[in-house]
């Protein structure tokens, strides 16, 4: 893909008695390169297939967002979620205000729009505090995150079309399911200002995102 070097990865999945789907990704490198991983797992509390995602009720501990241009660039800047559609600090339904007039929202999905950002949590690094939390009201489960990264990108599924597949053979439609892709900022090879995604020989990259799953 035209990085420099060999990138060596490990990654561990580990279940524990507490509910806890943990990941554990660790890579070297033998020349100086970018390394910036995730995980792309959609959700949908209510069930597999089972419906839009919209009526969820989502947290995220994120003061700030970066913005994206026409073509989906960041900007660089990091700029307030307070008095836009980007705002999570409260509890507030994915659908609530996922086809506002917003610029982001329709550069991420021009016809409905949706959500596609990185958000800037609160407390980076730091593995004991409540990054996101997503509820389902009918079902009453509960899906939390915590994360060693410094940003989440927050996706609703605004390109899925019912021809993708899941558990169970069901699809997904449109809005049927979401992530919470813990990350470094995107861009950041390009912006001096983001937290840097700058890998070294010699060095090792870590990261844990834990998701913790709750029920009434």
């Amino acid at each position: 893909m035209g990085f420099p070097g060999n990138l060596e990865v490990t990654i561990s999945y580990t279940l524990s008695d507490e509910n806890e789907l943990k990941i554990g990704y660790s890579a070297v490198t033998d020349q100086t390169t970018i390394v910036n991983l995730t995980n792309h797992t959609y959700f949908n509390l209510a069930g597999a297939g089972n419906g839009m995602v919209l009526d969820e009720i989502a947290l995220i501990d994120a003061d700030r967002f970066t913005p994206v241009d026409p073509v989906l660039i960041p900007t660089g800047e990091l700029l307030p979620v307070k008095d836009t559609p980007l705002d999570f600090t409260t509890p507030t339904a994915i659908g609530a205000r996922i086809r506002a007039s917003h610029p982001q929202l329709k550069y991420v999905e021009p016809n409905q729009g949706g959500y596609d950002l990185n958000w800037i949590l609160n407390h980076p690094g730091d593995l004991e505090a409540l990054a996101a939390r997503v509820k389902d009201p009918q079902s009453g489960r509960t899906l939390e995150m915590y994360t060693s990264e410094p940003g989440v990108q927050f996706y609703s599924g605004n390109f899925l079309n019912g021809t993708l597949k899941g558990k169970g053979g069901l699809t997904y439609p449109h809005w049927g399911g979401y992530t919470l892709e813990a990350q470094h900022y995107p861009d950041s090879v390009n912006q001096a200002h983001f937290p840097s995604t700058e890998l070294s020989p010699g060095q090792r990259y870590f990261q844990t995102t834990i998701f913790k799953f709750l029920s009434l």
